[in-house]
């Protein structure tokens, strides 16, 4: 069908006739949304999707055939994520003014048709809690565990293919949105870009020969995830364009961060990062997420761009879409901004609440948790929080002193790299004594960081009830059993007079606020909270 036919076929596909007896419900009319690429139909309990015709560089749905093969990988991709939602691809039949879905004869387009569920399930119109955001955080992580690798002889990946979305994304905003101060934003952002892309081009090619650039969903933001029957599910991943699909998982995270972030949602964006690469280990991705985040707030202003260009929208409400096109300039200008990072080491025996602590801090700001437990585990090929306790004696099972050793240097090394790319660094582990305390504390004046010891106190008799009912619930990465909390108590090392002078101490019995917590955190670190 060309591209004159097709908005015939369009207002044809509003007629109640034109779909199957089990597509119509009297009482609901069909229910049409347009995107910048497809149109969807509401008829009864289905949903279908409809390709438009056209081709825009970075995606071609300019044949019927194309059109057809992208509906057949959407039906394929998704489900990977959702299969229960799709069910196949449908033709439509007849004439673009009397059309038939599921009809015989000469085709004249193809949909994807898929069981409907209520718009308020999307992401992006309903509201977000902490266990929501902590099960899409595992979902993408073991996600991105099971998906295929690209083949290293594919152009997937490489420097190249990840630069040029990045250019075209800048330079399709450009031609569609004619305004000299967004065209200044799109220079200093083309600037950053390139002068950043130079800088990770080995970080880039390393990941890639990683195994880090896989089959990913390509398109994953709020809109894009509904809550059916009480779980998330990822759908409508982007199909028609392999080199957009096949990219580091690294961008996918990105996309999702940036639009928490977009939504205002900034302690969620933490916490989903957080928790994705406590589950996943992926800490090495920290280093391209600017890059990718700033492609990825680019993507959204350039989908706004298209759809300016593509409506007849009315004075005020083409200005608000503007105005939303350079909202996520804005955001993009922001991640390329750089900041004094802060390093907080949060110790104490266990049972003291040090995790407590630091999942609370981690949602007001921008720290990487790095946790001793989980760390040790992943040492040892073990899930975060698989649970060892069946093994656990004093310095047995995953707890041998040189075990230990290999967990603080891990915590250390991990400390360093991602203080160098100018993120926050909360390590939560028991630092008994002063000299693991002082490795950390050496650190962060070679890098520069502010740093700020939170030693937890509690008195034993609490801290033994606390380590008992956490083993016995078992839902904890902690092993830590009593005997092994009395032995910590013997060897722990209280705060010399200098490390006082950058430390807080707060008995988990009765903690002060979270915001006395913070100001403290400034005042030793010298690093304002919105800095």
């Amino acid at each position: 069908m060309d591209a004159e036919a097709f908005p015939r076929l369009i207002q044809g596909l509003q007629r109640p006739d034109a779909w199957p007896p089990a597509a119509r419900v009297a009482a609901s009319p069909i229910e049409h949304i347009e995107t910048h690429i497809s149109h969807v139909f509401l008829a009864g309990d289905f949903a279908y999707k409809l390709k438009k015709p056209l081709d825009l560089g970075f995606l071609d749905f300019s044949t019927l055939e194309l059109r057809c093969h992208c509906c057949e990988e959407e039906v394929r991709l998704n489900r990977r994520l959702a299969p229960a939602l799709y069910i196949g691809v449908v033709p439509i039949s007849g004439t673009p003014e009397r059309p038939r879905v599921g009809g015989t004869g000469p085709v004249l387009e193809y949909a994807v048709q898929m069981h409907r569920f209520p718009q308020e399930a999307r992401l992006d119109r309903c509201p977000l809690t902490s266990d929501l955001v902590d099960r899409i955080a595992a979902r993408l992580a073991s996600f991105h565990a099971e998906i295929p690798r690209a083949d290293p002889a594919s152009p997937f990946g490489t420097p190249d293919a990840v630069l040029a979305p990045m250019l075209e994304n800048l330079s399709q905003v450009r031609v569609r949105v004619d305004a000299p101060d967004c065209h200044a934003r799109l220079d200093r952002l083309q600037d950053w870009t390139l002068a950043r892309w130079r800088a990770l081009t080995p970080v880039i090619e390393r990941r890639r020969a990683q195994g880090r650039v896989r089959e990913c969903h390509g398109d994953l933001h709020r809109g894009n995830i509904a809550l059916v029957d009480g779980q998330p599910l990822f759908f409508d991943p982007l199909e028609f364009n392999l080199g957009l699909r096949w990219i580091d998982t690294a961008s996918e995270l990105a996309f999702l961060l940036m639009d928490l972030d977009a939504a205002g949602a900034q302690g969620l964006a933490r916490r989903l990062l957080n928790r994705y690469l406590e589950l996943g280990g992926d800490h090495d991705a920290l280093q391209v997420l600017d890059l990718y985040q700033v492609y990825r707030a680019t993507v959204r202003a350039k989908v706004l761009a298209i759809r300016l260009g593509q409506c007849a929208l009315a004075g005020e409400e083409s200005a608000a879409q503007r105005r939303n096109c350079e909202r996520y300039l804005d955001l993009a200008a922001s991640y390329t901004r750089r900041r004094r990072p802060r390093l907080l080491l949060v110790c104490g025996l266990s049972g003291s609440g040090k995790s407590r602590l630091a999942c609370a801090l981690r949602e007001v700001l921008p720290v990487i948790h790095l946790r001793s437990d989980a760390e040790r585990k992943r040492l040892f090929g073990l899930a975060p929080e698989a649970q060892t306790r069946v093994e656990i004696g004093v310095g047995t099972g995953i707890y041998f002193q040189q075990a230990t050793e290999w967990t603080y240097q891990r915590l250390e090394a991990l400390t360093a790299a991602i203080l160098d790319c100018g993120y926050d660094v909360l390590v939560d582990a028991t630092f008994l004594t002063r000299a693991r305390r002082a490795v950390f504390a050496d650190l962060a004046r070679a890098q520069g960081a502010g740093f700020a010891v939170l030693a937890l106190v509690a008195p034993m008799a609490v801290l033994r009830e606390r380590v008992a009912r956490r083993l016995a619930e078992g839902r904890d990465a902690s092993d830590a059993s009593v005997a092994v909390l009395e032995c910590q108590a013997a060897a722990c090392e209280r705060l010399s007079r200098s490390e006082r002078r950058t430390a807080i101490t707060i008995n988990s019995t009765a903690p002060p606020s979270i915001d006395q917590v913070l100001a403290r955190i400034t005042v030793l670190t010298g690093v304002a909270l919105g800095e």
